[in-house]
């Protein structure tokens, strides 16, 4: 996805490299085939590449223990930061837009009842502006939909569940579950009573997610109506 900098500070001094964005990021995870010297643009050490102030050996001896080019480009990659290209941004966005689309599609529809397709979903997103935001979806979803609601009439099918934590998970579960709770009564001896609307098609992953928290223990009643 282009080329941009890779870089790291050492003491008071900074060293960049230009990196071919996507080999270094596979150098830098240590995928299978990472190639250094495809994701390595030039073999200079920089301490500013945009003014071309180049980093003598002395100060890469220091900061690095040596002044081999190959070895510090990939400390750095490594060790430092892979400055995100305009792409790559742009390709994450355009994931999470489609994630959110699919999200709609299985389980919203209008206040009749009728299911809306990905297109008009995408062009309501669009026409309200919606900032969907680098998280997980369900933990956005509400915000997402008042959104939307601006422009496209959309609703939600949820289930509400009432849920009893004991005590001993209400530190791991509480997390998992404060953003679905609608409702939440502290009993005496230190369990949580809590209700919760999660949507249909993630109440299985969230039933999952709090049984692996509680080893099983939280106790769940759906509630009708």
């Amino acid at each position: 996805m282009g080329q941009t900098t890779a870089r790291i500070k050492k003491g008071n001094k900074n060293f960049e490299i230009l990196v071919d964005f996507d080999e270094a990021m596979k150098v830098r995870r240590g995928d299978a085939g990472a190639n250094l010297n495809a994701a390595v643009v030039t073999d200079t050490i920089f301490h500013n590449c945009k003014s071309g102030d180049l980093a003598g050996a002395n100060d890469l001896d220091i900061a690095f223990g040596t002044s081999d080019a190959s070895e510090v480009a990939e400390k750095i990659i490594k060790e430092g930061e892979v400055v995100r290209t305009t792409e790559s941004m742009k390709a994450d966005q355009d994931q999470k837009y489609k994630q959110v689309v699919e999200f709609l599609v299985r389980n919203a529809v209008s206040p009749e009842g009728r299911p809306y397709t990905p297109d008009r979903i995408m062009k309501a997103l669009s026409e309200a502006h919606v900032n969907v935001k680098n998280k997980p979806i369900e933990s956005q979803v509400t915000d997402i939909t008042d959104q939307l609601s601006k422009v496209l009439p959309i609703k939600i099918d949820v289930k509400k569940v009432k849920l009893l934590v004991p005590a001993l998970y209400t530190g791991k579960a509480y997390g998992a579950i404060k953003e679905f709770m609608t409702g939440e009564e502290w009993k005496s001896n230190g369990d949580l009573e809590a209700v919760v609307e999660v949507p249909a098609g993630l109440i299985f992953d969230f039933y999952d997610k709090i049984g692996n928290l509680s080893h099983g223990s939280i106790l769940s009643e759906d509630i009708k109506g």
